[in-house]
């Protein structure tokens, strides 16, 4: 039940970046935070625990880019914006679990996991008529390996991610120019982008991003691939 926050250090451009907490009880679940090293792939992911205007321009940039993305999102986003959550089905993105209530599943018991997990399914279902991927992203990127464990036997696949920067805080967004410096001298093969969809700089650097890293020679791909 120990409790682990995940991160990534960054070991420059081109390069993947290790894994901080070296834990190798990882490997013993369905996990997954990196793509091939050998192959020039990006796949974007986004975290939304609620809206504030710029998803909407986020799904814009997508769908001028051609760019399929994943949306792991809290139950308050279908309460509160359903056509938004809409969108991103029927825009051909992946909608997927960040749990109902943004709830730490790193000590929950394996009844307030699986509560969680099926309060938002629910509520996905009864918006659009289809099920949700078996795929959480743990809030805040807090884990345990009891948490690991209870999610893979109930036939999950936990996301992490292997690239991420302060783009959270509405007051502290960074610059466009420090934000396109952070992402591509970190970008890498295997890339596993998580950004926040409530950051406007996101909003406002994403077409120029997505040009820039496929003028790199990346590709950008469905987190189905991963899985």
């Amino acid at each position: 039940t120990t409790k682990y926050c995940w991160y990534v250090m960054p070991k420059g451009e081109g390069i993947q970046p290790a894994v901080s907490d070296n834990e190798t009880f990882r490997d013993d679940y369905d996990v997954v935070y990196l793509g091939s090293k050998d192959e020039n792939t990006v796949w974007l992911t986004f975290d939304v625990g609620y809206d504030n205007g710029n998803a909407e321009k986020i799904l814009d940039a997508l769908k001028e880019k051609d760019v399929q993305a994943a949306f792991f999102i809290c139950g308050n986003v279908i309460d509160t914006c359903p056509d938004l959550v809409k969108r991103m089905h029927t825009d051909g993105h992946m909608v997927l679990n960040h749990t109902d209530k943004h709830t730490d599943l790193s000590s929950a018991s394996a009844d307030v996991i699986k509560s969680e997990l099926s309060a938002l399914e629910d509520k996905f279902k009864n918006l659009t008529g289809d099920d949700m991927k078996k795929v959480v992203r743990p809030p805040e990127g807090n884990y345990s390996e009891k948490c690991l464990k209870e999610l893979t036997d109930m036939g999950y696949t936990t996301m992490f991610w292997s690239f991420a920067y302060k783009d959270w805080i509405n007051e502290e967004q960074p610059s466009v120019e420090k934000a396109m410096q952070t992402i591509t001298s970190r970008l890498h093969p295997g890339m596993i982008a998580l950004l926040h969809s409530n950051s406007s700089t996101n909003a406002e650097i994403l077409p120029e991003m997505i040009d820039t890293v496929r003028d790199k020679g990346y590709r950008f791909g469905r987190i189905d691939e991963l899985l």
